[in-house]
């Protein structure tokens, strides 16, 4: 019986971390008040994520096309080639707008920081708003009227859920 209740105990309890209670170290009192990235590695953060996300989103979706494109007298070499073109344009064409927004919104973020000298949800929202509003500009005030109020809505889910995350999940 003691056996059991070891090794159910054992289950239950964590691991030990002896990192768990260690801060990083910073050599001016001022780096440790930020617990934020600067604006460059923000930029940087935002841009390559955007353009990774959406060249594997677009990869896929042009390799979907390009099997879609192969006709039954193709030769296998003929085949390849269209699956591989169909990846690679729509992948790039793909990750080359999401980058482009990933660089909007850090930048507008950035801004908001600086203007407001707050770091809250209020400045991730409006850089959403403003991202999406500034994407479609070129379609009409409407349509970036429209694009501005997806941009603030998703943004203002990511926020509140990686709150949630935060807070009801244990890291």
């Amino acid at each position: 019986m003691a056996y059991q209740s070891r090794e159910h105990n054992d289950s239950t309890r964590r691991l030990y971390n002896p990192y768990k209670d260690l801060r990083p170290e910073y050599l001016f009192q001022e780096e440790s008040l930020a617990q934020r990235r600067s604006w460059g590695e923000n930029l940087t953060y935002y841009t390559g994520i955007g353009y990774l996300a959406g060249s594997s989103a677009g990869t896929a979706r042009g390799f979907v096309s390009g099997v879609k494109s192969i006709e039954q007298t193709d030769t296998m070499k003929l085949r390849i080639n269209r699956i591989l073109n169909g990846s690679g344009h729509t992948g790039r064409k793909v990750g080359n707008r999401c980058g482009v927004i990933g660089l909007m919104y850090a930048a507008l973020e950035s801004g908001m920081m600086a203007i407001r000298d707050e770091d809250d949800i209020i400045n991730s929202v409006v850089a959403g708003l403003g991202t999406g509003a500034l994407y479609k500009a070129a379609a009409g005030p409407r349509s970036a009227a429209v694009a501005g109020a997806i941009g603030g809505v998703i943004v203002g889910i990511a926020v509140a859920g990686k709150q949630a995350l935060k807070r009801y999940v244990p890291i």
